[in-house]
């Protein structure tokens, strides 16, 4: 009888996500010449060779594209773990009713649509927007942050930081409090309680917040439309204009199979490093 209650799901992923994944490996594996469809390596070949054979490989257009993408994905997280840690513990060290209040204002904007929360900041950073008003208000020059790698990734950190907090905030909430109090009566100072207990005890968390940044920040392609112009290209971009405007099904399908692998390393590095960290816990206990 609970078996019965398993089918919509598997229903569901089979439909929505088996079915999809399989038919964009197909699409890539293959070609349509003269109505012909023949399997083949062409396209993968195509993405890491570039248009112009011979070139450096990491000058290589689609793999330029790529370290890109993947670097703004990189910062993106870093910045994010670096402004989330320190919010997400301060939210914790907070009583009930302050720390709900806390919560609340900031995953507030989160029920806001994610494109009118980015088209927000293109009136904010255009060149009349609030922070060159504010700089001239305040004797400074101007600056053009607009349609830069400053503005994407600014837009990258605002959309992508409470997916770093939530995760780091709930590990720290469930960590027992007993055993900080234990650290504190051997004698070990507040550093030494933060670095040896509270940070791997909130590994978990910080391993979830990672990839919970890592994976859309890679694959985003509206925030560097809208605050990037559309000469901007990372990896969704590059899939999108396949799909869209030219057309070649064959090809974007490859630079989405690449995204899915590139997103696979990325959990699987995780996934051993929070496991050695498991291990190393229970070998010191």
């Amino acid at each position: 009888m609970k078996k019965l209650f398993v089918y919509p799901y598997v229903l569901w992923i089979s439909i929505f996500i088996v079915a999809p994944l399989i038919l964009i490996l197909y699409y890539a594996l293959t070609t349509t010449v003269d109505g012909q469809v023949s399997f083949t390596l062409a396209n993968f070949r195509m993405f890491f060779e570039g248009v112009t054979p011979g070139e450096p490989f990491f000058s290589r257009l689609y793999v330029r594209v790529a370290t890109h993408s993947v670097r703004m994905a990189v910062v993106t997280t870093l910045i994010c773990f670096l402004l989330g840690y320190p919010l997400a513990y301060i939210l914790a060290s907070k009583g009930f009713a302050e720390r709900s209040f806390l919560i609340f204002m900031f995953i507030a904007p989160m029920w806001m649509n994610f494109l009118v929360r980015t088209y927000a900041w293109l009136t904010i950073l255009e060149r009349n927007g609030l922070v060159n008003t504010v700089l001239q208000r305040l004797g400074l020059p101007i600056i053009d942050i607009l349609f830069t790698d400053a503005a994407v990734q600014l837009g990258m950190v605002y959309n992508f930081l409470p997916f770093m907090v939530l995760p780091i905030y709930t590990s720290l909430t469930r960590m027992d409090s007993a055993i900080l109090e234990a650290a504190q009566d051997l004698g070990a100072s507040p550093q030494t309680v933060f670095l040896r207990v509270v940070m791997p005890l909130s590994l978990p968390g910080i391993v979830s917040g990672i990839t919970m940044v890592f994976m859309p920040a890679v694959a985003t392609f509206i925030i560097p439309n809208l605050l990037g112009g559309r000469q901007y290209f990372m990896l969704g971009n590059l899939i999108e204009q396949q799909f869209l405007n030219v057309g070649n099904w064959n090809f974007g399908s490859v630079v989405a199979v690449i995204l899915v692998i590139m997103m696979f390393i990325s959990m699987a590095v995780l996934s051993f490093a929070d496991k050695q960290n498991k291990e190393e816990e229970g070998a010191a206990v």
